[in-house]
């Protein structure tokens, strides 16, 4: 298998998946694309992500101790079936990595699922491509001073993101037409609600 041949999904996909399982089958099954570029909150994210990838960073190192990093790294999996582009690879002096990822929102104690698990799809890609430890990630909402939050993954949690690759593949695969998400205010503001039935 090659990352070219090889059919994968972006942690983004992943995340629309938990969103509503209906997503994967309207641009995965039926191609029809979201068109979410003119949504704010996609266009605020980017420019974040653009003005990061060029401003230093340096007191990343000072503040979480890691020795070296990487801006914007495109990482593919034939073998996990992911690819995407993780904001920054971090390292640490006692050898192991972690991702990082900016987010254009408010901190709050609270870590969304998304948030998790796209931290956690990057921290496997990373691990199987760089062959080191990945036991944590760190998650830094732009919005809010750039308060750094860091994450710290279970056993458990890479086992429910294999899961959750493996539900997406049945849909793409078998092209069977997903239940709708359970919570309706999800369906007001969602570009599929008028083919959605």
């Amino acid at each position: 298998m090659d990352t070219e041949s090889t059919l994968m999904i972006t942690p983004s996909e992943v995340i629309e998946y938990l969103y509503c399982p209906r997503f994967i089958y309207f641009m995965n099954c039926l191609n029809i694309p979201q068109r979410e570029g003119l949504r704010y909150k996609v266009i605020k994210g980017r420019e974040i992500h653009e003005k990061r990838g060029k401003e230093n960073r340096e007191y990343l190192r000072k503040k979480i101790g890691c020795v070296s990093k990487a801006i914007s790294v495109y990482l593919a999996s034939p073998g996990l079936r992911v690819r995407g582009i993780v904001d920054e690879v971090l390292e640490f002096s006692d050898g192991s990595m972690a991702p990082l990822d900016y987010k254009y929102a408010e901190y709050t104690e609270y870590t969304f699922e998304t948030y998790k698990i796209q931290s956690i799809l990057y921290a496997m890609l990373i691990e199987e491509i760089y062959k080191k430890p990945v036991q944590k990630g760190f998650i830094c909402y732009a919005k809010d001073r750039s308060h750094l939050k860091e994450i710290t993954y279970s056993p458990a949690d890479f086992d429910k993101a294999k899961v959750l690759i493996s539900e997406i593949f049945d849909i793409i695969h078998l092209g069977f037409y997903p239940k709708k998400t359970q919570s309706r205010m999800r369906c007001i503001d969602c570009c599929y609600k008028n083919i959605c039935v």
